[in-house]
């Protein structure tokens, strides 16, 4: 694994990180909340790991938080690629 690169597998992850960048800056979750852009309640749920977060928002906290969000490839076969080659198999 990559220095300082993390995989997240639920938004229990997400939460957590946050709130640890935001302790480290020294910040309450009013002041963050207002840095980021975002109401005080989605932090909260945020922070809690609500799963009904709003990508966006979850996003443009996680810039706030000075987090990169990076969508890579896994190196397996997807379930699903059988299904870009059947695709025009049915002439």
């Amino acid at each position: 694994m990559e220095e300082g690169r993390i995989i997240i597998d639920d938004m229990e992850t997400v939460g957590a990180l946050i709130r640890q960048a935001r302790k480290e800056q020294g910040l309450t979750q009013r002041e963050f909340a207002d840095i980021a852009g975002v109401g005080i309640r989605f932090l909260s749920e945020l922070e809690r790991g609500k799963d009904t977060a709003e990508v966006g928002l979850v996003l443009q906290v996680s810039k706030a938080a000075g987090f990169d969000v990076v969508l890579e490839h896994r190196k397996f076969k997807s379930p699903f690629s059988h299904f870009a080659h059947s695709a025009g198999d049915d002439k």
